[in-house]
């Protein structure tokens, strides 16, 4: 299924993949790929691909989607060779590179792009068996504008404090819970955030991810913030 807001197409295809078209056609996807989510989607028409994490990196996936002159933004620590499973190092694929750090901008196209911090606080409840499953350095997440609007993706990650500052037309938020923000947490920063439309992302792909997002739009939508589900599956 489209969302349509304030002149973007956007789609979210199932775990943390979301596909947004500006009106002049310009198409930007956000972590494509993993757990059979693009199984039979070959578009080929992204122009911007983003990736935040090693978690969230399918060299497959992004061959997939993205236009032969895409330009394809990772996260510096985005290393194939510490990822247990068959994908292509960031700087073979057949697209123009770019790496960033946790608080990089650039322009690509029409789109402003701003990297992130996004991680997991060690003394925080997002945990696995003790461990960090997102310490600092490893991931990030992207704030962009596009169109005169702008989107924000946190990665996974826990709330930041830097997270409240932003200025959020479309809030993509990440509601999995277990080893990134719940649906509690990600209620509260959507109404700190007060951005024109929450949708919610990231959740019930993987049993790690399990959550109930009806209850998380009834939580949004009664602090008076729009807020639509989107269903992978009616792409």
């Amino acid at each position: 299924m489209t969302i349509k807001h304030d002149g973007l197409d956007v789609s979210w295809l199932g775990y943390a993949t979301v596909r947004i078209e500006s009106p002049d056609g310009f198409v930007v996807y956000f972590d494509p790929g993993r757990y059979g989510v693009l199984d039979d989607y070959y578009a080929r028409d992204g122009d911007l691909i983003l990736v935040t994490h090693n978690h969230h990196y399918d060299s497959d996936a992004i061959e997939q989607v993205a236009d032969a002159d895409a330009t394809v933004v990772a996260f510096e620590g985005v290393d194939a060779a510490t990822i247990d499973r068959d994908v292509v190092p960031v700087e073979e694929l057949p697209y123009e590179t770019v790496r960033v750090g946790e608080e990089d901008h650039l322009t690509v196209g029409e789109v402003d792009v701003w990297s992130l911090p996004a991680f997991n606080d060690p003394d925080g409840p997002h945990l696995r068996d003790g461990d960090i499953v997102h310490p600092q350095g490893f991931g990030c997440g992207y704030h962009i504008s596009i169109a005169d609007r702008t989107v924000f993706w946190p990665g996974d990650s826990d709330v930041l404090e830097g997270h409240k500052h932003l200025e959020v037309s479309l809030f993509l938020a990440n509601i999995g819970g277990s080893v990134v923000m719940d649906r509690h947490e990600a209620a509260d920063l959507a109404e700190t955030l007060d951005p024109d439309l929450v949708l919610p992302i990231h959740y019930n792909t993987i049993p790690l991810l399990e959550t109930d997002p009806d209850a998380f739009v009834v939580d949004v939508a009664n602090r008076g913030i729009p807020v639509v589900l989107d269903d992978p599956d009616q792409v």
